[in-house]
């Protein structure tokens, strides 16, 4: 079942952006979308997974907030099709509450991750945070640049998203790779907890902030050894200019 519906006036100025709700339960669907609606968004709704995915790739959403448990595709599953051919941000919703869950539909690609129940205030405030992000504005562009980076025996091309340690390619998920640039753009600077959950992930995870240690896990991981990240234990993280005495993970 389809529906694009708009029954309420909103008092806001319409934001000109278009989000695709994908639920199978019609009370969270019916909730969301009359906030929505209010805020002045226009709203598509999908009730499985498969017509969900056919809105998402024919209609061209700005956004979309996607269950993980649906009939026919799951939301992980869909999640993963989509950024096959589409980079639209991903809110994923669901009733659980693991965090091997959130750190799967976050490394499958989604933009963030909400918790049910939630309050329709959390929710809109993150897909603006979302929205924001994407904007990719000429000036957030022209602050980043485009120059190679390097640290140690790391380098990272933000122009070709590349990362390469001697002359290995090392593959990245968009999360551990925004990290890891993040790090390299500040090395020999402890970035706090809380400031890289809100450059990384677009606002502050709150109770979630563990799922750092999950991402620079998967770095070191992936980077290999000497171990390039450095816990500063009740801090954060940093990447040192030079490489000393290796941490233990």
């Amino acid at each position: 079942m389809v529906q694009s519906r708009n029954n309420i006036q909103p008092e806001k100025p319409n934001t000109s952006s278009r989000i695709l709700v994908i639920d199978d339960e019609p009370g969270i669907v019916d909730f969301i979308e009359l906030g929505l609606g209010y805020e002045g968004y226009e709203v598509l709704t999908a009730s499985d997974g498969k017509t969900g995915l056919q809105l998402a790739l024919s209609e061209i959403p700005d956004l979309i907030i996607l269950d993980l448990m649906l009939p026919g595709i799951d939301g992980f599953e869909l999640c993963q099709k989509l950024r096959q051919t589409s980079k639209v941000p991903v809110i994923m919703l669901t009733a659980r509450d693991e965090l091997d869950d959130r750190v799967r539909g976050l490394d499958l690609g989604a933009d963030d991750y909400l918790t049910k129940p939630f309050q329709f205030k959390e929710l809109a405030a993150r897909i603006r945070a979302v929205l924001r992000r994407g904007s990719n504005s000429p000036e957030e562009s022209s602050e980043k640049g485009s120059k190679l980076l390097q640290v140690q025996d790391i380098t990272l091309d933000p122009a070709l998203r590349e990362v390469r340690r001697d002359s290995t390619r090392i593959e990245l998920s968009l999360r551990e790779y925004e990290l890891l640039e993040l790090l390299m753009r500040h090395s020999n600077q402890v970035l706090p907890r809380d400031t890289i959950l809100d450059r990384v992930w677009g606002y502050d995870f709150g109770g979630d902030a563990n799922i750092i240690e999950v991402y620079v896990r998967y770095l070191r991981q992936k980077l290999g050894k000497p171990n390039p990240i450095t816990t500063i234990r009740g801090v954060g993280y940093l990447m040192k200019l030079r490489q000393e005495e290796e941490e233990p993970d």
